[in-house]
């Protein structure tokens, strides 16, 4: 399977949070303007249903911390986001990987992609750590990009695991960058399995798996990591 695109997607981790508060409108508009061609983040439900923006999952409330489930969205910081409110505000053209970190959230997160758009859910990149987890939620939407989200110290046979992602049709893989090699992302490609890689911090690490050929690279530097790969991803 060839890669996605001339160039990978630039998927800017958490927007361009070395120049604005993680996971802010901010962030995520700062981000497009230094060129990134994905934006990405972490998914919560809150007490009243509201899928929400935030990396941990807790938010300090007085002297307190609160799990986001616990709390309804008029309770949360008003810079912390929406996935409605994200979509209003960058539209639906820009490839979004989500880290779905409370499983309930799947549901609404599905319904808030279509009720934004009908191309929204080929651009909308849903990650977990469970690909069987993801298995089931490709019952609910056949056209949604499923990424399973793992280190290499975690599968038990790259081949085996590949065979197993490709039939539950997982879309992708993601792994740490330190992961990956050219002969893995090759037999990911072989079962037509996207190779995603994260934690790329410096232009050793980015250059790496763009000369392996990976389809997609997540940084906190969004100008260093796109110009170093270069292009826009079209999907």
């Amino acid at each position: 399977m060839p890669r996605l695109d001339a160039n990978p997607i630039g998927f800017a981790h958490r927007g361009a949070r070395t120049h604005a508060p993680e996971n802010t409108l901010e962030a995520f508009r700062l981000a497009i303007r230094l060129g990134a061609t994905g934006l990405e983040s972490d998914v919560w439900l809150t007490s009243d249903g509201v899928a929400v923006l935030d990396h941990d999952g807790v938010v300090r409330q007085a002297m307190r911390k609160r799990l986001i489930k616990d709390v309804a969205r008029r309770s949360l910081p008003s810079q912390m986001p929406t996935l409605e409110e994200l979509y209003g505000d960058v539209g639906t053209a820009i490839p979004l990987s989500l880290d779905v970190k409370d499983p309930a959230a799947y549901t609404t997160v599905l319904a808030v992609a279509r009720a934004a758009g009908d191309d929204t859910l080929s651009n909308l990149w849903l990650c977990d750590p469970e690909w069987r987890r993801l298995a089931e939620v490709r019952k609910q939407a056949a056209n949604v990009n499923l990424v399973h989200s793992t280190r290499l110290k975690r599968i038990e046979g790259p081949e085996r695991h590949a065979a197993e992602l490709s039939q539950a049709r997982i879309t992708a893989i993601n792994m740490h960058y330190s992961d990956w090699t050219g002969g893995l992302v090759a037999l990911f490609h072989r079962f037509s399995l996207l190779t995603f890689g994260w934690d790329a911090q410096f232009p050793r690490m980015v250059k790496g798996l763009a000369d392996m050929d990976i389809d997609a690279v997540y940084s906190d530097d969004v100008e260093m990591m796109m110009s170093l790969l270069g292009g826009s991803a079209s999907m």
